[in-house]
Parts: C-alpha cells; sequence; structure tokens
C-alpha cells in the first residue's frame, strides 16, 4: 500500500484499517467485560449527525464519516466499487487527482445530507433529525463512479464477468436507485450518495473545460519556495530538458482536452521531453 506509490491503495487501506481497529477493539470489550462502549462512543464521535447543535460540537465528522463503515458487508462492497472505479478514473487522468476526489466526494455528501434534514419538512419536522446520522464512504466512492462515467461514458465492462455494460449505465442505474431509496430507511445514505455522484460530474465537467477545482486547492496549501533566481543571459529558445511537472501537466491537459489543444509551446516542450 505504502510503497505501490497508488493514492487508490492508501484509501483502502485507511478505510480497511480502521474498520479493523474499531472491529477488534469492540469483540475484546464485549468478549472481557460484556458492554458495547466502542461501538456507542465510535459511532457517536465519528458519523455525521444531521443535527446542527451537535453537528458544531462534532466539527469533525464531515471528514471522518466517510472513513467508518456500519458493517463487514458496508466496507467489502464499498471497497471493491472503489478498486474497480478507482483503476478506470486514474487509467485517465492519472493518480493525484482520486484522493481529492474522494474528499470532495464525501464532503459534498455531507452537505447534501445536513442541508436536505433541516430543510425539507419531511426530515426538519418529523423528529428524525435529532437522531439521524450517516456513515460509510459511499459518497466518496459514488463521487469516482460517476467521476470515471463522465470521463469514458462508453467504456465497457464485464459485469458479473458475462453480462458486457457500459459505464454510463452503471452510474445511472447507482444515481436512479439512490433517488428512488430517499422513501426508504436510509433516506440520508441515500442523499449523501447523489451529493457525491454529484459532485463527481461536475469535478470532471469542469477539468474537461480547463478548471481543475482539486489542483487549485492543492496549490492553495502547496509550500513555495522564497527562492528567486535572476539571470542577465536567459536565452528561451535554448532547448534543455523539461521539468517533470510541466511534462505532467501537458499530459494531464492532452488527458482532458486532447492533444491538438495544446499550444506550440507545449507541444514542443512534449517533443524535447520525448527526446530525452
Amino acid at each position: 500500500m505504502f510503497h505501490s506509490g497508488s493514492k487508490l491503495y492508501l484509501l483502502i487501506g485507511i478505510n480497511v484499517f480502521i474498520f479493523l481497529v474499531i472491529s477488534a477493539l469492540s469483540i475484546f470489550e464485549k468478549l472481557v467485560f460484556r458492554t458495547n462502549i466502542v461501538d456507542v462512543y465510535s459511532y457517536d464521535y465519528l458519523s455525521l449527525p444531521a443535527y446542527l447543535p451537535k453537528l458544531a460540537v462534532r466539527f469533525w465528522t464531515p471528514f471522518t464519516y466517510m472513513f467508518m463503515h456500519a458493517d463487514f458487508w458496508h466496507l467489502l462492497f464499498n471497497m471493491l466499487w472503489l478498486y474497480w472505479m478507482g483503476q478506470i478514473f486514474e487509467e485517465f487522468l492519472g493518480n493525484k487527482r482520486i484522493l481529492g476526489l474522494y474528499l470532495l466526494g464525501g464532503l459534498a455528501g455531507a452537505l447534501l445530507f445536513v442541508a436536505s434534514y433541516n430543510i425539507f419538512p419531511a426530515f426538519s419536522q418529523s423528529g428524525v433529525l435529532l437522531l439521524s446520522a450517516v456513515v460509510g464512504g459511499s459518497a466518496s466512492v459514488m463521487a469516482i463512479i460517476a467521476g470515471a462515467a463522465t470521463i469514458t461514458p462508453n467504456y465497457t465492462i464485464m459485469l458479473f464477468g458475462i453480462v458486457p455494460v457500459k459505464l454510463k449505465w452503471i452510474a445511472l442505474f447507482y444515481v436512479a436507485m439512490g433517488f428512488w431509496g430517499i422513501n426508504g430507511p436510509n433516506a440520508g445514505g441515500e442523499i449523501a450518495h447523489l451529493g457525491g455522484a454529484l459532485f463527481g460530474f461536475i469535478y470532471v465537467r469542469q477539468l474537461q473545460k480547463g478548471r481543475d477545482m482539486i489542483g487549485a486547492i492543492a496549490g492553495i496549501f502547496k509550500k513555495r519556495s522564497k527562492l528567486k533566481v535572476a539571470s542577465n543571459n536567459m536565452d528561451r529558445s535554448a532547448p534543455g530538458t523539461p521539468r517533470q511537472e510541466e511534462i505532467d501537466r501537458i499530459l494531464d491537459k492532452i488527458s482532458t482536452t486532447g492533444y491538438d489543444n495544446l499550444s506550440k509551446q507545449e507541444k514542443e516542450t512534449l517533443f524535447r521531453a520525448s527526446k530525452k
């Protein structure tokens, strides 16, 4: 996980590690003390509450909820979809954006969940607001599914190893199921799923227009060197080895807008890099 360099494996590892730690402590507690304090406190302090006064004193939960899962099957299916769709996402956009999309997709799901439960009378005036909370990485995973389907909607996968299905139909199916599921017992979770899917779609559409929201946010926290180098004999036309960061930027642009949209200077930079 740590040596692969893949943010996808890192996300799966974090989710599995947190689940195993909480589960191990819970099992030990029940065997020895016959209590369930670990289950109660982990849910209370790591899940995302809809009630605003409680959320105000659990301000970290919009981040922690997306790494906590209710049970083994919840974890398993989320991690399987994360692995499958994450590989497709990384295949077309590299491994630098999936971590940001996972986090921002989860936050978008959290925002839509909290807003819905405090705005719509079906939730805010029914008494469920005080007790409602969500856990799981489903909103984050839905952001990656929607993002992958937006990048390559006609990408075909073999469902159950037998049936060829285009990625766009899988994404639309889960979005439709999420919408219809709002009437069911997991309304909060389904709303969060829709928030994550919506963000994944919007993010990739903006990326295709040349606006990278994840890159922009990452740039705010990027450490900048205070050292400035000046030269009175700078030959801008002198050929040299392009920086790896510049090459990566050009390759990212190709994956989103195509080679024909590169500027003349960018094409020359890529040509010099290919000679090295």
